[in-house]
C-alpha cells in the first residue's frame, strides 16, 4: 500500500492539512468538536442575554460616570473668591462689644453724654466747703483739701480716659501736684504763678521721657503722652488755690460748690445751666460780703461758676462709669476754678 492510500484509507481520510481541497469521493466528515465561545467577539455580550446585566448603581456609576474623551473640554479650575469682610451688625440695647457706649448711643439717636448726678455734686459741694473754711485758716491748712482735690484729679483724668489702672501716670500727675504745694508753699504766694510754671514744664519733660521709654505702639504712647500731660497739669494747676488770696479761695470754693449743686437739679439743660450760673453769682455775692471782697465777689463767683460748668461737663462725656463720676465728675470742676479764682482774685483784691 502506497502512502497516499493509507493516508486516504485512514482515520484522517478526507482531511488536508495544506487546506487543499479533496475530492467529493474522499471526503468524510470529522467527529463533532466542542465548540468554545471567544469572548472578545461580538456575539459573546449577545450570546449572555439579559442575565448577565447589572441593573443597580454601584459607587463607580455614581461618581466616576463615562464621559466621553472628545467630549471632555478642558477646564482651568478656577480661583477661590476672597472671603467678604464681616460686616458689623447695628447696635443694640443688649450690647456691641466692637464699638463704644458713646458710639451706641450715637447710632441710636441718644445722647452720648451723662450727668455725673446729686451724689458727686454733693461730694464736690463737700470738698469745696472745706477748702472754703480752711482757706482763712492759713496755707498750711488749705494744703490739706487741696491735696485730697490732687489726688483726686490725678486718678479721675485717666479713668475718664479709658486708662485704669495707669499707676505710673497717676502717680506722676499726683507728684506734680505736689511738688507745686511745696513750691509754693516755700516762695509765697506772690511768686505763685512761678512756682507753678516751672513744675508744669518739667512735668511735661517727665511725661514725654516716660512715654518714650514705653514699648507700647506710637498710637498708645501719644495717647498716654496727652493723658499724662493733662491730668499733670490738672493737678498742677489746682495748686492756684494755694496761691490766691484766702478771701478769693473762700468765694470760688462757695460759689463751685453751689453751682453745682443747682445744676445737679432736674431741670432742662439750658435752664439748669443758667440756673447754676446765677446760683454761683449770688453764692459769690454772700461770701464776698463776709470778705473785704464785698460785692464784687458776685463777679468772682460768676467766674468761678463758669469753669465749674465746664469741668462738669467734662466729666459727663463719653458715658463715663460710675467710679469716673466719683472722681473725675467730683474733681473736675474745682479743679478747673482754680485758676480763675487766682486771676479774679488778683483783679478784684
Amino acid at each position: 500500500m502506497s502512502d497516499q492510500q493509507s493516508y486516504e484509507g485512514g482515520p484522517y481520510s478526507g482531511y488536508d492539512p495544506y487546506g487543499q481541497q479533496r475530492s467529493p469521493g474522499n471526503w468524510a466528515p470529522r467527529p463533532e468538536q466542542p465548540q468554545f465561545p471567544n469572548p472578545y467577539a461580538e456575539p459573546y455580550g449577545a450570546q449572555q442575554g439579559a442575565a448577565q446585566q447589572w441593573q443597580g448603581q454601584t459607587w463607580d456609576t455614581q461618581n466616576h460616570a463615562r464621559v466621553p474623551v472628545a467630549e471632555q473640554p478642558y477646564q482651568q479650575t478656577p480661583a477661590p473668591a476672597p472671603e467678604p469682610e464681616p460686616a458689623f451688625g447695628p447696635a443694640t440695647l443688649a450690647g456691641n462689644a466692637r464699638i463704644t457706649d458713646a458710639q451706641r448711643a450715637r447710632l441710636e439717636g441718644r445722647s452720648p453724654i451723662i450727668e455725673p448726678g446729686v451724689q458727686p455734686a454733693a461730694l464736690t459741694a463737700l470738698l469745696g466747703a472745706l477748702l472754703a473754711v480752711a482757706a482763712p485758716l492759713g496755707s498750711y491748712a488749705l494744703v490739706v483739701p487741696l491735696v485730697l482735690l490732687q489726688a483726686v484729679t490725678a486718678a479721675g483724668w485717666f479713668r475718664l480716659n479709658g486708662m485704669w489702672p495707669a499707676r505710673q501716670g497717676i502717680a506722676l500727675a499726683f507728684l506734680g501736684g505736689l511738688v507745686a504745694d511745696v513750691a509754693v508753699l516755700a516762695a509765697g504766694r506772690e511768686q505763685a504763678p512761678m512756682a507753678i510754671l516751672g513744675p508744669l514744664g518739667i512735668w511735661v519733660l517727665l511725661a514725654l521721657v516716660l512715654q518714650l521709654r514705653s514699648h507700647a505702639s506710637p498710637d498708645e504712647r501719644m495717647y498716654g503722652l496727652m493723658a499724662t500731660v493733662a491730668s499733670s497739669a490738672l493737678a498742677i494747676l489746682a495748686t492756684g488755690y494755694l496761691g490766691a488770696a484766702p478771701a478769693a479761695v473762700s468765694v470760688g470754693a462757695a460759689a463751685v460748690a453751689v453751682a453745682v449743686l443747682a445744676r445737679a437739679l432736674p431741670m432742662p439743660t439750658p435752664v439748669s445751666v443758667v440756673f447754676a450760673l446765677l446760683a454761683g453769682a449770688g453764692a459769690g455775692f454772700a461770701v464776698g460780703g463776709l470778705t473785704d471782697l464785698g460785692s464784687q465777689g458776685a463777679a468772682l463767683g460768676a467766674g468761678a461758676a463758669v469753669c465749674a460748668l465746664i469741668g462738669h461737663r467734662v466729666a459727663a462725656y463719653d458715658y463715663p462709669s460710675r467710679f469716673v463720676h466719683f472722681t473725675a465728675g467730683v474733681a473736675l470742676p474745682l479743679a478747673a476754678a482754680a485758676p480763675a479764682v487766682w486771676l479774679l482774685g488778683r483783679i478784684f483784691g
